[in-house]
């Protein structure tokens, strides 16, 4: 087999691409002269007889990242030499790259020399470098051989001390550059956004230190829609880097290990609380309307796992349900990740209870059908906790007989006009006291337009909450719950569960089986009384001539039918109460157990992802003033996210510039979003200022 040469890269007219849509041009040889085109334009020429300009034109070629062996195969110069001319610039300086002097005419020659030498580095700068690189070699040996071979779980005590904080050589954009060209520019916001309003960094500086790596590459995955860790290696990886301080996200291993070294902190719920707890004091989010729904989330490995249920199929499905609280605008309070189908009437109480004295106790907390019941709410009544709630159990047909005067109230909701009365409902519940009947206020609502009637219900005690509130809440909560977890999957990869983790499950109980057949044999036996009985009013009883009942006849068999079977659906139901509704199957011999997710690294994903969505809510905000129509404002921001741009980074800031956007109006609302968010002032633990604005290539 013939081996193939690599192309030449070279096209007719002498132009050479050398990578990021450049092309070199070189005339009249070694000495002669250099010619840059970029997207076929030509933009710099070089007289390749000028040692230092020619010199910084390499090193000016190298930064934007083309291809350095093209380049070197073009000008006729090895590879090390342009390696030591970036070495030479970012050691020495440009003082030290250039090293050598043109003298301006009508200028003694020995004093600019003597001018020049005051300036430029002293020595032989070749051997200097190779001093420079055998002292790397050794500190990267030496660091190389105190790394342990295995990572120990879980880390010491003494380890987490040593990791808070962020040691000032590894804090984020530490590293200093020009203008670098960025595909992933657009990112920048929620970058800026996370650091001024969410104290991002400050969180997991303190919990994680230099492990703060990983939450980076979180925030550009959640911003670019990045589905897994594994999907890093389509991303370029000098680009993403620099947009979120990392100088470049290494390969996938060291991700990996990024990862593994912040989850076996095990602080991943710590860290949430910390997060929803500045949200809610600092009124990022809001806390009159609490909307709860659970969330499937699947599971498709080959272990065993409890089911949830997957509302869309109607059918149980193995995997987690994700308990999400919502303000009204969609932006998330609080989650938690229970395992099988989860539990909303728990969930609840514990949630009032977690953040009592942090929310006020006014806050209407609204859920679906799912918590009906009036065990359920008169829990919630004696801890004092507002809830609105649908009426599950409603006949429209009574409804509909309503006469439309009794409708007092009337209230407009997304454009919809609907109108309402109030009445009160009584309820039932059981208790270690005995029964105990109490009242829900019951709304009985009219949607005008659609010509539908349905009810809800609310506790509201002592609070002075109007029927307005409730109602509102009522007709909100698919909006605010349902559409937000929505929009979630679509836009980011919230189901995505990074380093999956096993392990035994504590609730090892399963459906009584013996229940089950038992209840199938009931519901057997009923549908056969029910049949003999039909058959029993058809039939007529046969008597002798002295009037006593015939033996043998179908009446009679049919009523000695009956009499058998109500005894044998009385002995069968006496049966059932005596049999647990679950039984353990943890001492069962041969059993395949049940296994729990681990979700430590799902909750640390999650919790960058909550924050980009809150944070993308709140920059959508920003952009509404400028940007009147409704139903492109979000389309708007996220073709903002997706500009490419530029990057630079010095001691005293980090400045992205976006691409502006092709239309005038839009070109606009999207230099207004950079300004605003270079007013929240957002600047790193080392000092540094992060700006954002709109303009053409610095370069």
């Amino acid at each position: 087999m013939t081996p193939q040469t690599l192309p030449e890269y070279t096209a007719n007219n002498g132009r050479t691409d050398i990578g990021r849509s450049y092309e070199l041009e070189v005339r009249k040889g070694k000495k002669g002269t250099a010619i840059l085109y970029h997207h076929g334009m030509e933009t710099e020429r070089v007289d390749l007889s000028d040692t230092p300009a020619k010199r910084v034109f390499i090193v000016r070629l190298v930064e934007r990242n083309v291809n350095q062996t093209r380049l070197a195969k073009k000008l006729n110069i090895s590879r090390q030499t342009i390696h030591n001319y970036v070495e030479r610039k970012e050691h020495f300086g440009l003082e030290g790259l250039i090293n050598s002097y043109h003298v301006s005419p009508g200028t003694n020659l020995p004093e600019q020399r003597k001018k020049n030498m005051a300036d430029r580095p002293t020595g032989d700068l070749s051997r200097k470098l190779e001093e420079i690189r055998r002292e790397e070699r050794l500190e990267a040996k030496k660091a190389q051989e105190s790394k342990p071979t295995q990572r120990s779980l879980p880390f010491t005590a003494e380890e987490r001390d040593e990791m808070k904080g962020i040691s000032p050589e590894e804090q984020p954009f530490a590293e200093q550059h020009d203008w670098l060209e960025s595909r992933y520019a657009g990112a920048f916001v929620y970058v800026i956004h996370l650091f001024s309003k969410s104290n991002l960094l400050s969180l997991i500086g303190k919990h994680f230190g230099n492990s703060y790596k990983i939450f980076m590459v979180f925030v550009l995955m959640a911003a670019r829609n990045i589905r897994s860790l594994e999907q890093l290696k389509n991303v370029r990886s000098r680009e993403a880097g620099i947009v979120i301080g990392l100088g470049r996200i290494p390969s996938k291993p060291v991700v990996w290990d990024w990862f593994y070294r912040a989850a076996h902190l095990n602080v991943a719920q710590k860290v949430l609380n910390d997060f929803f707890r500045h949200q809610i004091r600092g009124g990022l989010v809001g806390c009159f309307f609490l909307f709860t729904d659970g969330h499937l989330l699947p599971y498709t490995g080959k272990e065993q796992v409890h089911c949830g249920y997957n509302t869309q199929r109607s059918i149980p499905f193995p995997g987690q349900t994700n308990m999400v609280t919502c303000d009204t605008t969609g932006r998330i309070v609080d989650f938690d990740i229970q395992e099988g189908t989860g539990n909303l009437r728990n969930y609840i109480p514990l949630f009032a209870d977690k953040w009592k004295g942090d929310i006020p106790e006014n806050a209407l907390h609204v859920f679906d059908r799912e918590g009906y019941g009036s065990d359920f709410f008169f829990g919630l009544k004696s801890k004092g906790i507002c809830f609105v709630t649908w009426d599950k159990y409603v006949k429209h047909r009574l409804l509909d007989e309503i006469e439309d005067e009794r409708f007092t109230e009337e209230l407009e909701f997304n454009g919809k006009q609907y109108r309402y009365f109030e009445q009160t409902k009584e309820f039932t519940a059981s208790t270690n006291a005995g029964k105990q009947t109490f009242s829900l206020r019951h709304f009985i609502l009219w949607n005008i337009g659609a010509k539908r009637r349905t009810a809800g219900l609310a506790y509201t005690g002592d609070h002075d909450i109007t029927g307005d509130d409730c109602v509102s809440g009522i007709l909100n909560r698919w909006g605010a719950s349902e559409n937000t977890f929505k929009h979630i999957k679509e836009r980011h990869p919230y189901h995505y569960h990074p380093g999956f983790k096993l392990v035994t499950s504590e609730k090892q109980d399963v459906a009584n089986p013996i229940l089950t057949g038992l209840k199938k044999l009931i519901k057997t036996t009923r549908s056969t009384l029910v049949k003999l009985k039909a058959k029993l009013t058809d039939t007529k009883p046969i008597l002798n001539k002295d009037g006593s009942a015939r033996k043998n006849s179908v009446h009679l068999n049919l009523k000695n039918e009956i009499a058998e079977k109500e005894a044998l659906l009385g002995d069968r139901r006496e049966k059932a109460r005596e049999e647990p509704e679950r039984v353990n199957t943890s001492d069962i011999e041969d059993y395949r157990k049940y296994k729990r997710i681990d979700n430590e690294g799902k909750k640390l994903f999650d919790f960058i992802t909550s924050n980009v969505w809150n944070a993308r809510k709140d920059m959508i905000d920003l952009l509404r003033p400028v940007w009147n129509q409704e139903n492109e404002v979000v389309d708007l921001f996220y073709a903002i996210t997706e500009c490419q741009g530029w990057i630079s980074s010095n001691s005293e800031e980090v400045r992205v510039r976006l691409e502006p956007l092709e239309q005038p109006r839009r070109r606009l609302a999207q230099e207004q979003l950079c300004r605003k968010l270079t007013y929240l002032a957002a600047r790193l633990p080392i000092g540094k200022l992060l700006v954002m604005e709109v303009g053409e290539d610095p370069r």
